[in-house]
């Protein structure tokens, strides 16, 4: 099991973060929520990037990012090279971002996203191990 789940986000996905920090603590995962603590407008780079720095000093950790759509969140935090963030849409795509991409950051639209489909979609995020194999020799390409 991931040891920290660092949760960020912006206005457009505070109130899906919300509910995503009651679901998951429920399921014993230990989450540090970065905030927005309320729906007020913020930039969100501000955001991705105080999860991308707790990311980097706890390289075993995963992370969760919100914004309205989740592009933003996906642009700003893969800007940083130990970032790999994939935003995802449905189950498929969160199980091959970790599987095949080693993903560490999971991107959710938080005006995209039903609670129920995020739901799903992090179930299979954090359920899921990276292959390895060929897999490894592409992601050091990009590295």
């Amino acid at each position: 099991m991931t040891k920290n789940i660092f949760i960020s986000c912006d206005h457009g996905g505070f109130y899906l973060k919300e509910q995503i920090v009651d679901y998951l603590l429920k399921k014993s995962f230990k989450i540090i929520d970065l905030g927005t603590k309320d729906p007020s407008s913020v930039d969100y780079p501000d955001y991705s990037n105080v999860l991308v720095d707790k990311i980097k000093n706890n390289l075993d950790s995963m992370g969760i990012l919100l914004c309205g759509t989740g592009i933003g969140m996906s642009i700003s935090a893969n800007r940083h090279p130990h970032i790999r963030a994939a935003l995802c849409t449905d189950e498929d795509m969160a199980r091959l971002s970790r599987q095949h991409n080693d993903a560490n950051v999971l991107v959710i639209g938080g005006r995209t996203t039903s609670l129920n489909s995020a739901k799903k979609i992090i179930d299979a995020f954090l359920s899921t191990e990276f292959e390895k194999g060929r897999h490894t020799k592409r992601l050091k390409k990009i590295s």
